[in-house]
């Protein structure tokens, strides 16, 4: 191994460590009677509530409906995970000390593995949490119904959206990866550019991440949607194909209302939209919370506006007089409220106008 691949494996087994302190996967349950929503956080030795009472209420409402309490004592896989990845950690820092091209191997070969299996066993886990249901002793009884939540995305679960997602702890053993596959390149060639590591790293990491928004050219950029220019950037959004290709959009409800009506489940892909309260900042349209205030007025008049996930939405709430509301609720909103009629109206208006 040359001593560049030797230093990358070296901070690919550092990046290791990320796990041992942040939480692994994030899972938010949202319901109208839970405004602020409850939530869990899955770490790699146990499984908490994302704020103190959370992981109770969870297992009150399982009761009710007969599933199983979350009992992070009595599931296996979180006594024995950490040992595995210090294991792997070991290996890692072996291997970049001897300079052995073999350990290398045998490391991303750990680490592949290791990722296939707990996604694996994550899966048939959620998979016996929402079908094995004692249906004997459950209060609120509905036949055939199951309540698996979703490895990634978003799912309807009764009047509950559930939305699963990798936390920062997977992010950090995503990057290690990353790393050590841009450590077996360059152990695979004697002499390498600090250019083409630089390349090499770059695209690694970007194959473990999801596409981010770009910038849109505010008063020039028109609307994907309606065609009209974007003006106002407290309102604005933003949609990603997965093939990389960009949208934008000049309000919230264009935005959903182009999610809704020009898209596929498959070929849907990643929803931006600006945090009214920071300009310039983009939020996951998953992870956002949304207000509708007719004290602010949106350029398509739905007046939605959206907030990072931990903005104050009582504050919101109590000074904008504000509903509060979610993705799902949002897409709903823009169904009820017929707006892919009214925005085709706007944009023959402007074709017109511009004519």
């Amino acid at each position: 191994m040359t001593k560049l691949s030797r230093t990358l494996l070296a901070l690919a087994t550092a990046m290791l460590l990320g796990a041992f302190v942040f939480p692994l996967w994030r899972i938010d349950l949202h319901a109208p009677q839970y405004p602020e929503g409850l939530g869990m956080l899955i770490r790699i030795n146990t499984v908490t509530g994302i704020k103190p009472n959370d992981l109770a209420n969870i297992n009150g409402l399982n009761h009710y409906i007969g599933m199983k309490a979350i009992e992070p004592d009595a599931i296996p896989e979180l006594r024995v995970m950490p040992w595995i990845l210090a294991s792997l950690a070991a290996l890692g820092l072996v291997g970049a000390a001897a300079g052995s091209r073999r350990m290398l191997y045998a490391w991303l070969g750990g680490f592949a593995t290791l990722a296939v299996v707990g996604l694996v066993d994550f899966w048939r886990w959620t998979y016996d949490y929402g079908h094995n249901i004692d249906f004997e002793h459950a209060i609120i009884k509905i036949p055939g119904m199951t309540y698996q939540p979703p490895i990634i995305g978003t799912k309807q679960l009764l009047n509950f959206t559930a939305a699963s997602w990798p936390a920062l702890g997977a992010l950090c053993l995503g990057v290690a990866f990353a790393l050590g596959v841009a450590a077996l390149v360059f152990a695979r060639r004697s002499r390498v550019g600090m250019r083409s590591a630089s390349v090499a790293i770059a695209a690694a990491a970007s194959a473990c991440g999801a596409p981010g928004p770009r910038d849109i050219a505010y008063n020039s950029d028109a609307c994907d949607y309606c065609r009209m220019t974007i003006s106002d950037e407290r309102f604005a959004g933003q949609f990603i194909t997965r093939k990389g290709k960009v949208h934008a959009f000049d309000s919230i409800e264009c935005l959903a209302a182009f999610y809704i009506g020009g898209t596929s489940p498959v070929e849907r892909g990643h929803v931006w939209v600006a945090d009214f309260a920071n300009p310039g900042h983009w939020v996951a349209a998953e992870r956002a919370v949304f207000a509708r205030a007719e004290t602010r007025r949106s350029p398509m008049g739905l007046d939605i506006m959206a907030f990072h996930a931990d903005a104050d939405t009582a504050a919101i709430r109590r000074d904008m007089k504000a509903s509060i509301m979610r993705w799902p609720d949002v897409l709903e909103l823009v169904r009820r409220e017929r707006l892919v009629d009214a925005t085709a109206s706007a944009r023959q208006l402007s074709l017109a106008a511009a004519r």
